[in-house]
């Protein structure tokens, strides 16, 4: 027996009612400002489609739940996502369920767990994802919108990201307009989206200037601490050193800023260092970090917001939405010596 009415969308079943979207929303959060006989029949509709069931009261409300699922909640960027697509969420009456990516990620029980449990659709926060998955949840009807992907399996597939190409071309100009040459590049993950668009942004600020960017000033890594530590320990180690290192994020700047402080170098006096997304540590390192910006509760928030317009049955202006990022200068950046 076929389960297919269960999934139906608050979309269906406000065409079948010949309402809107927000009238079935509504009804379905218990709201009184709905005509009575519109409310009978939307009822109906409802408890046919399982978002219901009557009782002494009549139509009771059902919570409606998406989930938010990370790669791993190892970054301090992921609590801001997170508050920002709880704040969206909460302002539609719809409840949010927050994991990780599971062992089986490529096969089909995880959209048949989400479609069990009544999940109407997923965000996939700084997660691969790939056509097998994409479809999977396709065949149980999860809308799925990604924030920040690894890759993505087509350029149909609604994502969130930030202008990564842009914040890196910032970057490398703020240090080419301190009057710095030799700038290190410490890469993020290779095979990243958001790492090749940082990259580009370097390469792109340095071809303005008419510069080539040296093979050996740059290197590659996770987004971590202990990457850039050991990146700069080689990079800081050349002859002769670079004068300036552009981190990929927070973390590997930091670390940077560690690793010129194991080799007796000031920064920003002997090097200067950059990093990316303006992380809480950012501010209170020593000393604070000049970085650049992204906007990672608004992210969440446009997330859910067109996951929220998918739920609805409408369709999305643009599979791509950019946000803003901004370059935020504080002390850990100078003219070279």
């Amino acid at each position: 027996m076929s389960h297919e009415p269960q999934r139906a969308t608050l979309a269906a079943v406000a065409r079948e009612a010949g309402v809107s979207v927000p009238t079935v929303s509504k009804v379905v959060n218990g709201r009184t400002d709905v005509a009575s006989e519109t409310r009978r029949r939307i009822e109906a509709l409802l408890v046919r489609h399982g978002y219901v069931a009557r009782g002494l009261g009549g139509a009771q409300p059902v919570t409606r739940t998406v989930e938010v699922v990370f790669d791993a909640m190892r970054s301090p960027n992921n609590l801001d996502i997170l508050h920002g697509a709880l704040e969206a969420a909460g302002a539609e009456s719809v409840d949010v369920v927050v994991g990780t990516v599971p062992q089986d990620p490529l096969g089909a029980a995880w959209a048949r767990r989400m479609a069990t449990a009544h999940r109407e659709g997923l965000i996939l926060v700084t997660s691969e994802i790939n056509p097998q998955q994409w479809r999977h949840f396709a065949e149980q009807h999860i809308p799925v919108v990604t924030i920040d992907p690894i890759n993505l399996p087509g350029p149909d597939v609604p994502s969130v990201g930030a202008t990564n190409f842009n914040g890196g071309m910032a970057a490398t100009n703020h240090l080419l307009e301190l009057g710095h040459r030799r700038i290190g590049f410490i890469e993020g993950p290779p095979g990243a989206m958001v790492a090749i668009a940082r990259l580009h942004g370097y390469h792109a600020a340095l071809a303005q200037r008419g510069l080539a960017g040296d093979p050996e000033l740059m290197t590659a890594g996770p987004f971590s601490f202990e990457t850039g530590f050991s990146a700069a320990l080689g990079l800081l180690g050349r002859d002769p050193r670079p004068s300036a290192l552009f981190a990929s994020n927070d973390s590997q700047a930091l670390g940077a800023i560690e690793a010129a402080r194991t080799l007796g170098l000031r920064v920003p006096e002997d090097v200067s260092v950059i990093g990316f997304d303006d992380i809480s540590a950012a501010r209170w390192s020593a000393p604070p970090l000049t970085t650049v910006r992204q906007p990672f509760a608004e992210m969440g928030r446009t997330a859910m917001r067109r996951l929220l317009r998918l739920i609805a049955g409408e369709e999305l202006s643009s599979p791509r939405v950019e946000l803003a990022t901004e370059l935020i200068v504080r002390k850990s950046t100078a003219a070279p010596a």
